[in-house]
């Protein structure tokens, strides 16, 4: 009998990386043991009352649709950026996730290239090869621990051909913390802009920030029709398993998605969407002192990591991530950044994640620790690395 093959594509997709570590500490958790995670990449704050009350009202009353949060996202992000988006380029999709998906899938053919900063978010590469098209990562800068990470423009600039379709932006920056200035955001925008090239910026950490400015790439007006805008409501209202995201795109090819969008997933959940409005028209001061805390941690997190011998720990700008080097570590005891994070997965619980899986290969010497966690977890996670990476040591 005939096989059925299965699509050939499936074969080269990878899944995101992260949930690997956390199946297996979720696997030491069934065993008893008590697990430390930094590797979580969402607030561990509760949803903030008001909005799951705004659900429940919602189910009460039978809620089935709406067309309110398309307008009320559109006159958000005027308000916020001065901008003109009218509510039929607004998209709300099952996650920031979908919105990436609606947005690759709608301008991406076969053989077309995307560029992507790297370390990235594992979806925008494994979207860009679902669709038949390649991803092209080039390198952020690692500019030390005074500095940091910035855009490599030269090389971005350098890399961009006549298959070029997409330069993909994330700022505030998964997983470094990097939040990028405005002057590499307007040389990309013209870089895109000069040669006729799409730019996805994905801005879901945009209320993340701890120094600095935060730079949108709605702040160009004027050519927007080069911009494919992501956000969601997972980090800023510590939503993350209500699953909703928004792309904002030109009106023509809005439509076009849309019908993308109906084909898939029909719409968001409604019961969602309306709590979702009261999130962006209601009290902001729960995001706010949010956002307080995750400094306040940030700061510990940091301070902590550069008391551990070979870490080369940059304080992060935006998100709740801090990605230290660790090349003398791994270089002294001969070991790849895998083999370091499942070697302390299995003798101290703690859960960091290895660069390596955001990608390409930028961060094999980089680990990502998120600080979405109470400050007493951070000390007492970080001191058993500690103990972990003396120990590495003392066998060398």
């Amino acid at each position: 009998m005939k096989k059925i093959r299965e699509n050939v594509i499936l074969e080269n997709l990878k899944g995101e990386e992260a949930f690997i570590y956390v199946s297996k500490a979720k696997e030491l958790e069934r065993k008893g043991y008590k697990i430390i995670n930094f590797g979580i990449g969402q607030p561990d704050i509760p949803t903030f009352l008001h909005i799951i009350e705004e659900a429940k009202k919602a189910l009460d009353a039978r809620f089935t649709g709406i067309y309110e949060l398309r307008k009320t996202i559109a006159d958000y992000l005027n308000n916020k950026y001065n901008t003109d988006i009218d509510p039929g380029e607004v998209i709300v999709t099952p996650g920031a996730k979908g919105a990436i998906f609606l947005a690759l899938a709608g301008y991406l053919n076969p053989g077309d290239e995307v560029i992507i900063p790297e370390p990235s978010f594992p979806s925008y590469s494994e979207v860009t090869r679902f669709l038949n098209a390649v991803p092209k990562f080039i390198p952020l800068k690692w500019l030390g621990t005074s500095k940091g990470f910035e855009l490599d423009l030269e090389k971005i600039e350098e890399n961009i051909s006549d298959k070029t379709k997409v330069i993909v932006i994330n700022s505030p920056h998964n997983p470094t913390g990097a939040v990028f200035p405005e002057k590499q955001i307007r040389r990309i925008y013209d870089l895109a802009f000069e040669n006729n090239i799409l730019i996805l910026t994905d801005e879901i950490y945009d209320y993340f920030v701890y120094d600095g400015d935060f730079y949108s790439l709605l702040n160009f007006p004027e050519r927007r029709d080069n911009i494919l805008y992501v956000n969601g409501f997972s980090k800023t209202f510590s939503m993350t398993g209500w699953r909703l995201g928004y792309l904002i795109v030109n009106r023509k090819m809005a439509d076009k998605l849309s019908k993308i969008a109906v084909n898939i997933w029909s719409c968001p959940v409604s019961f969602v969407q309306k709590a979702a409005v009261l999130a962006l028209k209601g009290d902001w001061t729960p995001v706010h002192d949010m956002v307080k805390v995750f400094r306040r941690r940030k700061d510990i997190m940091v301070k902590k990591l550069r008391e551990i011998r070979g870490f080369e720990v940059w304080s992060s700008k935006g998100a709740f991530y801090v990605f230290p080097r660790i090349k003398t570590i791994l270089d002294d005891a001969g070991l790849t950044t895998e083999d370091f994070v499942n070697r302390l997965l299995y003798s101290k619980h703690v859960v960091v994640l290895p660069g390596t899986a955001f990608p390409d290969k930028a961060g094999d010497t980089f680990l990502r620790y998120s600080f979405a966690v109470d400050e007493e977890i951070i000390e007492k996670g970080i001191e058993k690395i500690k103990e972990f990476v003396e120990e590495l040591f003392m066998e060398s």
